[in-house]
């Protein structure tokens, strides 16, 4: 599961980072909000946690136009601004919570699970299922049959975004961006290596991770042979 921070106070952004990495989120900042609104628009966030007061562009006025664009990620806004006004502006912009500074660690952990589990989001559910294979992309967890493997969170990124789109081919640039992000300096050719560790821990027999030459990867699902 990837997120977005949009949050100018380098401290808090730091320290949010490490807390959202360290329970298995993958994490890309902008510290500005046209920075932060050009990262949504991208589409390959799960989900987005924004600041209220940011320079450049004011987190309502940037949730406002991303929901003016179609684009429903699920937002968390996350502010100082905590009276009854601010937060009913904030939730009619289009904010799915709203969570007011200083917060809990844990009270932020289980708001971010609790849009994970909602029906409208794009986060459909904590556990992935295809054809058998299961995946617990919070735990970095595959289940195949009665066996379960611990995969790095790199692993779990990767088998989550095919996971998320049986069928369809993924080009390597669109691995980059969703499991390293998009100011990442790591080339192509690391795409390949996690492709080879995930598929040495795929031992399923109805999934197989096939390769488009020249473009990128495909999950397919292999037929029951009677």
């Amino acid at each position: 599961m990837r997120i977005l921070l949009v949050e100018d106070e380098p401290r808090l952004s730091e320290a949010l980072t490490y807390i959202l990495k360290k329970n298995n989120y993958g994490v890309d900042t902008a510290y500005d909000g046209e920075t932060g609104q050009a990262m949504a628009e991208t589409g390959v966030y799960d989900l987005i946690i924004l600041d209220r007061m940011l320079p450049r562009k004011e987190g309502v006025t940037l949730l406002k136009e991303l929901r003016s664009q179609g684009i429903h990620t699920p937002v968390l806004l996350l502010t100082a601004k905590d009276s009854l006004q601010d937060r009913i502006e904030g939730l009619d912009a289009g904010a799915d919570d709203y969570l007011v500074k200083p917060f809990s660690t844990e009270e932020l952990l289980a708001r971010l699970r609790a849009l994970g589990r909602r029906p409208s989001g794009q986060i459909q559910d904590e556990q992935l299922n295809v054809a058998g294979l299961i995946l617990k992309p919070l735990h970095c967890e595959l289940t195949q049959g009665n066996e379960t493997v611990k995969l790095t969170l790199k692993e779990s990124l990767l088998l989550e975004l095919f996971m998320r789109n049986p069928g369809q081919v993924i080009t390597k640039e669109q691995i980059l961006d969703r499991v390293w992000g998009l100011d990442t300096d790591v080339e192509t050719n690391n795409v390949e290596i996690y492709v080879h560790y995930l598929r040495k821990k795929l031992n399923s027999p109805n999934v197989r991770i096939e390769t488009v030459r020249g473009i990128g990867y495909c999950l397919k699902e292999e037929p029951n042979v009677p």
